[in-house]
């Protein structure tokens, strides 16, 4: 089993903490979105959405998320020889969890100068890769289009709003279930808990604690507990804890401002 992921990519968080937590063996390979690595030919033949995560076992590839997880799930009962199907309460809050798209939020609280750096950057990467596989160009020009409609988007106040307001529901929801019980769809962790803590690890890492978490005392209750455990430390905490997040974030600007003076894309 292969799969590529990212540790800035929140979806590749995900299917990393399930796998983690079920104990699952697999082959990981880094593909850094913000230089491009996703836009590589041979990773592009593979999955033309270019996003990430990907997981592979065998001839089976799967792209989306809640897609993953519930194959892992399943993987693991037939590896027990159990037969426990996922339960309508962890199934719903998968749902919902997925149903926040983490990107227009994300990016509306990265600094204009940085975002517009790596979005330029990722987009003369995008046409390099297009020069050097003419047959994909139909579909890179797809990612091209997405670029600019995301930085559209982002210039619409109300959109921005909407997401935001859409991700306070979904923790407003949240801290009314973890009054019931220790976790999101009982007092065991499930899959749905390893969609959510990347939610939380996302608006750590862009400091938004105050205003989203610290104000929803059941969820500090409920982070500092998953924080942990070992899961969420080689998941998130080995690259996003403390100064951690820091280093990892300024090697990889390092790189693209090196690669964009020498215009090697």
């Amino acid at each position: 089993m292969q799969l590529y992921h990212h540790p800035y990519s929140m979806d590749s968080q995900k299917v990393r903490l399930a796998l983690e937590e079920k104990g699952i063996d697999y082959t990981s390979y880094h593909v850094n979105p913000l230089t491009g690595k996703n836009m590589d030919a041979s990773f592009f033949r593979m999955n033309p959405t270019a996003k990430l995560p990907v997981f592979q076992n065998g001839a089976h590839i799967i792209f989306r998320a809640i897609d993953i997880v519930q194959y892992i799930d399943r993987l693991t009962i037939s590896l027990n020889g159990e037969d426990k199907p996922i339960s309508n309460e962890v199934m719903e809050w998968m749902q919902k969890i997925e149903g926040w798209s983490s990107k227009i939020f994300t990016l509306s609280h990265v600094p204009d100068k940085y975002r517009l750096f790596v979005s330029k950057f990722i987009r003369r990467v995008t046409i390099a890769r297009m020069a050097e596989a003419p047959d994909l160009a139909s579909v890179y020009h797809v990612k091209l289009r997405e670029a600019y409609d995301i930085e559209d988007k982002l210039r619409d106040p109300d959109i921005v709003k909407q997401s935001e307001e859409k991700l306070a529901r979904l923790l407003d929801d949240a801290e009314m279930q973890l009054n019931k019980t220790k976790y999101l769809a009982g007092d065991e962790l499930t899959i749905a808990d390893s969609m959510f803590v990347p939610v939380l690890a996302r608006i750590t890492l862009l400091d938004l604690e105050e205003e989203f978490i610290n104000c929803r005392p059941k969820i500090v209750e409920y982070y500092n507990l998953v924080k942990r455990r070992p899961s969420y430390k080689v998941v998130i905490g080995k690259y996003f804890s403390g100064w951690r997040k820091h280093r990892t974030l300024l090697k990889t600007l390092f790189f693209l401002g090196i690669r964009s003076m020498l215009r090697r894309y």
